[in-house]
């Protein structure tokens, strides 16, 4: 198993173990509704994944996908003993498609769910936006509580020439699941692509998102919301990737920490030698909540051209104590000017996911989380 020895597991240490674990030959039960798809009414398509098999496919622009049918696109990463069972053991996914130049006009939406204790499941999803194309896709990750579960998510984006292609994924596994997922995302001449997670679920999440630009003029939006609370462990690490000239991208994570809570930011900006023209921003701030809780922010930046516009900035604390003066001045008690503290420092990042129609009840999540937590 990794350990954080190495320094791509830095700051973190996996619960469990694979040994005990199945791969199961079918979904242990029916797929259940999603408070999520409510939120964004008509839906071109959707699509059902539980314990890594499809068990239902609807609508338009989305399909079931076999092992054989496409070849991975598949960047340099890390190999670990995660990504080695995901490749021998993940099976059919889903496809989303766009053809050159279809405008899909409502999201489409796939629901992955961990239905069954005590085994590996490989939900695997492909989303392929043909030249001047533009489709939004809406994922939710869930699990019940109390019960040990390993899920691999597999997902890859790519971006045809001059095409607009967005992920949001909502993370809500159960309290005892195990999350390590691979994300790769490609842009290719003039496309962009958007990608947002909200972090709120799991024993253990980590999320390895590799961005490639490839084409002149490629753009990449990432966006985050997490917050941990008990004893879990949400894990980022973050690659972008500025390959060809006069590309851009911005990363913007934002998180809380409570409890005995973990939370770990990993980021890198690395400009080829033929990125020139790149300009590039990487942001991550945090929340620390508790005493026990601890926040690691790690940005870096590798920069083989010598024409561009490159930053990072990352924070690391505890609520203000001069913005809780001037709210308590107002008239507020310190409980309230805190929650009004927590709720502003969430809207930033939550402004910036893709598809605003799941806005309110990421904002409601994470607040919830955090009356908990303040009680």
């Amino acid at each position: 198993m990794p350990s954080p020895a190495e320094e791509d597991w830095r700051y973190v240490a996996v619960p469990g173990s694979l040994s005990n674990l199945q791969i199961p030959r079918s979904p242990g039960a029916d797929p259940t509704r999603s408070t999520y798809e409510s939120l964004l009414g008509e839906t071109t398509g959707r699509a059902d994944i539980v314990d890594g098999h499809v068990s239902g496919v609807a609508g338009s622009n989305i399909a079931q996908l076999a092992e054989s049918d496409v070849s991975w696109y598949e960047p340099a990463a890390p190999v670990d003993r995660f990504a080695a069972a995901a490749s021998a053991f993940g099976g059919s996914g889903v496809v989303v498609s766009a053809d050159a130049g279809e405008i899909v006009s409502q999201p489409l939406f796939v629901s992955i769910e961990a239905a069954t204790p005590g085994v590996v499941s490989i939900p695997r999803l492909l989303v392929v936006g043909a030249e001047a194309s533009a489709v939004d896709v809406v994922v939710e990750q869930r699990s019940p509580d109390g019960f040990e579960s390993l899920v691999l998510p597999d997902v890859e984006v790519v971006a045809g020439r001059a095409a607009r292609v967005s992920v949001t994924v909502v993370q809500n596994w159960g309290d005892q699941t195990t999350a390590v997922g691979r994300h790769r995302l490609r842009a290719d001449g003039g496309a962009s692509v958007g990608f947002a997670e909200a972090g709120l679920g799991a024993r253990f999440s980590r999320l390895h998102l590799t961005v490639d630009l490839v084409g002149r003029g490629a753009d990449a939006r990432i966006s985050g919301t997490y917050f941990g609370d008990a004893d879990q462990t949400l894990d980022y690490r973050y690659f972008m990737n500025h390959l060809g000239p006069n590309t851009t991208s911005e990363m913007f994570l934002k998180g809380a920490v409570a409890g005995a809570a973990r939370s770990v930011f990993t980021g890198l900006i690395r400009v080829d030698p033929d990125g020139q023209g790149t300009n590039a921003h990487q942001t991550n701030r945090n929340l620390v909540l508790s005493d026990s809780a601890e926040a690691h922010s790690v940005p870096n930046l590798e920069i083989l051209a010598n024409d561009v516009r490159c930053g990072h900035g990352s924070a690391v604390g505890p609520l203000d104590e001069e913005q809780r003066y001037y709210l308590m001045s107002r008239g507020l008690p310190a409980p309230r000017a805190d929650r009004l503290q927590v709720l502003g420092f969430f809207e930033e990042s939550l402004q910036r996911f893709p598809n605003q129609k799941l806005e309110p009840m990421l904002r409601a999540a994470a607040m919830a989380k955090y009356d908990r937590v303040a009680s």
